[in-house]
């Protein structure tokens, strides 16, 4: 098992197909990938005041197989497990407790900035954007990324998507180096 911990910020497992991405990645064994029931209620709750398709239920039913997916994920005993910490947006705390809790060396979030290196620095823990957090996963194993979006494609049915569908919805996430590192390998996909 890795010994590589990534937290995962709400606004990462908000989107469905990056949260898709990333759990398929989480089952390649090249890092754990960690959450809280916060984390999920965040998301949850950001997803249901932009869709009003969905019910609380469905994203429930998504919750549970999420935790279900990814062994030993949920990260508990973490609030006020540290002393004061001044982030830019306080209501990020929790995230940054959490990470040092589980002992997380990243933190995977589209906020960058409000996790500045000097707070996280001490703790061990840096902060990536999710295309730096897949890039280097890509560096590290470009079969297994590879694979990871080729069996999201596949799986999606309604509506089936093609690789250039596919990409172009990573690049509209905000994944351009994904992206690039997925053409290069188009083939795989």
């Amino acid at each position: 098992m890795a010994t590589f911990v990534a937290l995962f910020d709400a606004c990462v497992l908000h989107p469905a197909p990056l949260r898709d991405l990333l759990l398929r990645l989480a089952a390649t064994d090249l890092f754990r990938a960690r959450w809280t029931d916060e984390i999920h209620e965040e998301w949850i709750r950001s997803v249901l005041a932009q869709r009003a398709d969905l019910t609380r239920e469905q994203l429930n039913r998504t919750r549970k197989l999420m935790n279900d997916a990814v062994p030993d994920c949920l990260v508990t005993g973490y609030v006020g497990s540290i002393g004061q910490i001044a982030l830019p947006d306080p209501s990020d705390r929790h995230v940054l407790e959490a990470a040092i809790r589980c002992q997380a060396g990243v933190i995977v979030t589209y906020n960058v900035k409000h996790f500045p290196a000097d707070v996280l620095d001490p703790h061990g823990v840096e902060v990536q954007h999710p295309d730096e957090f897949i890039s280097h996963l890509f560096d590290l194993a470009p079969g297994a990324v590879c694979a990871a979006a080729r069996d999201q494609r596949l799986a999606l049915r309604k509506p089936s998507r093609t690789v250039p569908e596919m990409l172009d919805t990573f690049l509209a996430l905000g994944l351009a180096t994904t992206v690039s590192n997925l053409t290069s390998m188009q083939e795989l996909l």
